[in-house]
């Protein structure tokens, strides 16, 4: 065996934890400083809900869940919105001529047209300066969005 190649051994080195806790153990350092010991561990105390946080894990886990919550939120309220009857037909960018003919008729809003569109296509092109293609487009736009068009709609031919 080499000499002088070994570390010295304390017999007699004093560990202490951050809880105020000593003990003498054997090791190669003759003085140990730990963050927790079984006396004030979660597992071994008793104390299993109260969590131990080194450097802010816990928190930092918190924010990140936090995050994700409100992503969730934010997408989730932005899908409705995308399909909201209160959308301004002016939003859905459509020719100026249609926005204006429906916004002559007092419909400013996609719940609007959906209601006019239930009563047939002929009730919706029965508004002065809105026609055909018009409504064409418009039911385009509509189906593209996700909204879903009254069965009267549907069943009439484009």
């Amino acid at each position: 065996m080499k000499q002088d190649i070994h570390p010295t051994y304390f017999t007699d080195a004093r560990v202490t934890c951050s809880c105020g806790n000593t003990w003498t153990t054997g090791s190669t350092q003759k003085e140990i400083r730990v963050e927790i010991c079984s006396k004030c561990h979660p597992f071994f105390s008793g104390e299993q809900a109260r969590i131990v946080d080194i450097e802010g894990q816990v928190d930092r886990f918190y924010k990140k869940l936090q995050a994700r919550q409100s992503f969730a939120d934010e997408k989730q309220t932005r899908s409705e919105s995308k399909i909201s009857p209160k959308r301004l037909i002016a939003d859905l960018e459509l020719g100026p001529r249609a926005v204006a003919a429906l916004d002559k008729a007092g419909i400013k809003e996609v719940g609007q047209f959906l209601a006019k569109l239930a009563d047939g296509e002929d009730a919706v092109l029965a508004v002065e300066g809105f026609g055909r293609k018009s409504l064409i487009d418009m039911k385009k736009k509509l189906k593209g969005l996700g909204y879903t068009l009254p069965e009267a709609a549907e069943t009439a031919a484009e």
